[in-house]
């Protein structure tokens, strides 16, 4: 699934191209909003909230989720698409070029009015302006039994946070992923959460180890039973979650994770 870095490059990209701009054509390829038309309203800005994107047009908000798969792309008029039409879900056109949502997870529209109601459960955002790293921490601390992987990477306690970064965090901080999140030091847990996903905002390729080569990016995520970058130690693997629909792949040293 994407993380709040990538969907807030997306969004940004989207607000350069769109914000301003007429809608020419709209299409929404999911039956319930199927019959809404944006034609002729103006795109006033795009923008992201943790791993929402939503892109505000006239009295309006259309709001769409990646989910595992989706993407927007950008496309030239005359061009043709990158993917098949019949995996869009969202093609918002304005004069030159069309927006195309594909394999969007969520896809709804609300009014404008709606916007901070509809996206209040969120915790703070660690891309966005009302950041509020103490709010977070207390979000954190009031279930101080959930293991550390699962808090950091639910999106009530901070917004942005999606597998990879949850699993680098726990790895730079040497936090074990299994270990209750009431025993860890959160404040420096937060910060350098903040600092990793600010740090690669602005990088088409993600890394934390400050090495961008293929296969040198991360310290341990996707890395199963391969040493460990730091002390040589395999890496191993488990699975966790509230529940069997959060389950989430993990991926840790059991040497610098204690």
């Amino acid at each position: 699934m994407p993380e709040g870095d990538t969907v807030h490059r997306a969004a940004r990209r989207l607000d350069d191209v769109l914000a301003g701009r007429t809608v020419v054509r709209s299409d929404l390829r999911v039956p319930a909003f199927a019959t809404i038309d944006f034609a002729g309203e103006p795109i006033h800005s795009v923008g992201s909230r943790g791993k929402h994107l939503l892109m505000r047009i006239g009295d309006r908000v259309l709001h769409t989720h990646l989910k595992m798969e989706g993407e927007w792309r950008i496309v030239p008029a005359g061009r043709r698409w990158p993917r098949p039409a019949h995996r869009a879900r969202a093609v918002i056109e304005v004069d030159g070029l069309t927006a195309v949502g594909f394999d969007l997870g969520v896809v709804e529209v609300f009014p404008a009015a709606e916007e901070g109601d509809r996206l209040a459960h969120l915790g703070p955002d660690l891309l966005g302006p009302d950041w509020d790293a103490a709010e977070a921490a207390r979000r954190l601390a009031a279930g101080p039994e959930v293991p550390a992987v699962v808090a950091l990477a639910d999106q009530r306690n901070l917004a942005g946070l999606g597998n990879v970064l949850v699993n680098e965090v726990c790895f730079l901080r040497g936090i074990r992923p299994d270990r209750p999140i009431g025993e860890v030091d959160l404040a420096p847990t937060i910060d350098l959460a903040r600092r990793v996903i600010v740090a690669n905002r602005d990088r088409i390729e993600r890394t934390t180890t400050g090495d961008t080569r293929p296969g040198r990016r991360l310290w341990v995520y996707g890395r199963a039973g391969e040493p460990c970058r730091r002390c040589g130690t395999r890496i191993e693997h488990g699975r966790f979650g509230r529940n069997p629909v959060e389950v989430r792949e993990t991926y840790w040293c059991p040497h610098c994770q204690r």
